[in-house]
C-alpha cells in the first residue's frame, strides 16, 4: 500500500478512456481529504499496452485502474495477482510492490457492496439468482454471488460463453439459452442485468416480471441511464430495485487506499457528483 506521499500519481487507463468517470471519482476523494494526490486519464491503444505495462514501473505513477479492453493484458502483467482476480479472469486495479506490478479485481466487491449499502439484508436467503449475460461484468456478478451463498443460473444468447463460465465456476452455477430466461424467472431471489439491454435505445430485455417472485431483487450493472428500462419496469411492478451507480463507485475505494493511503468512504456527496455528470449538470 502506498504510504500517501506528497505528489502521489494515479490515473485509469483505456481505449477510448474519455468516458472514465474514474477521475471524478477520486478527485472527490482527494479534495474531501485534503490529499496531495492527482488522478489522470491515459488512452492506451490495444498495441501499446505491453510496452505500456513494461514501463510503468518507471512511469511515476503509484498505480493504476484498468478499464476496456485491458483487463486480461493486465492480468498477464502482474507479477503479483490476488486470487479474486485470477478466478475472474481480469484486472482492473494494479499498484506497485517493491518493484513488482501486482493487481487484483475489484468489480466483485463494488457489486456486493453495493447492494449490502442499497438492499440491506438481501443475502439472508440466499438462493437462485438469474444472471443475464457471459461476458467479463458477469464473471465478477457470478463469483460474488458464489461468496453469498447463490446459486446463479446463467442465460446469454450465445450459449456456449454461458456454459464456460458456469464450469469455470461450479459452485450450483447453470448455463442457459437465451430463451429460458422467462422460465428462470419465477423463483430467483435475485435479478442481475449484466448486458447492454435495457439501456434506452439499445434493445428491450423481453422479460414479464410479473412472472417474478413478489420478494424479488432487480438491479441493474448499467448506471448510464441510472433507470434503466429495467429497474423502471420492475419497480412499477412494486420489485426491489438496485441500480448500478454504487458498484462503480465502491470498486474504487480498494485503489484509493492503496494509492493514497486512506481508506475513503462512498457518501452521498460523491453521488449526487457522479449523478450530476451523468445527467449533464455542474455538481
Amino acid at each position: 500500500m502506498s504510504d500517501g506521499k506528497p505528489g502521489t500519481r494515479a490515473c485509469v487507463i483505456g481505449w477510448p478512456v474519455d468516458h472514465a468517470r474514474s477521475p471524478l471519482i477520486h478527485g472527490y476523494w482527494l479534495d474531501r481529504y485534503g490529499l496531495d494526490g492527482t488522478y489522470e486519464r491515459v488512452a492506451v491503444a490495444p498495441e501499446e499496452i505491453d510496452a505500456f505495462f513494461r514501463r510503468f514501473p518507471d512511469s511515476g505513477y503509484a498505480g493504476c485502474n484498468v478499464t476496456v479492453p485491458h483487463k486480461e493484458a493486465a492480468l498477464a502483467a502482474c507479477a503479483e495477482v490476488e486470487p479474486v482476480a485470477r478466478a475472474i479472469g481480469a484486472v482492473n486495479t494494479l499498484w506497485m510492490d517493491g518493484g513488482k506490478l501486482c493487481g487484483t479485481n475489484t468489480d466483485a466487491l463494488g457489486f456486493l457492496a453495493n447492494l449490502d449499502e442499497t438492499a440491506p439484508g438481501w443475502d439472508n436467503e440466499p438462493g437462485p439468482a438469474l444472471v443475464l449475460g457471459a461476458g467479463g461484468a458477469a464473471r465478477a456478478v457470478v463469483w460474488a454471488l458464489i461468496q453469498r451463498g447463490f446459486q446463479p443460473k446463467i442465460a446469454n444468447r450465445n450459449v456456449a460463453r454461458a456454459e464456460d463460465l458456469a464450469h469455470a465456476f461450479g459452485g450450483g452455477t447453470e448455463a442457459y439459452p437465451w430463451e429460458a430466461r422467462q422460465a428462470l424467472l419465477w423463483d430467483a431471489r435475485l435479478l442481475v442485468n449484466t448486458t447492454s439491454l435495457g439501456m434506452k435505445g439499445v434493445g428491450d430485455i423481453g422479460l414479464d416480471l410479473r412472472g417474478a417472485r413478489g420478494d424479488a431483487l432487480v438491479t441493474d450493472i448499467v448506471y448510464v441511464p441510472l433507470v434503466t428500462d429495467l429497474l423502471d419496469l420492475a419497480t412499477s411492478y412494486g420489485l426491489r430495485t438496485v441500480d448500478g451507480l454504487g458498484m462503480l463507485l465502491h470498486q474504487a475505494v480498494p485503489g484509493f487506499e492503496r494509492w493514497f493511503g486512506l481508506r475513503p468512504t462512498v457518501d452521498a456527496g460523491l453521488r449526487a457528483r457522479i449523478v450530476a455528470d451523468i445527467e449533464g449538470r455542474a455538481p
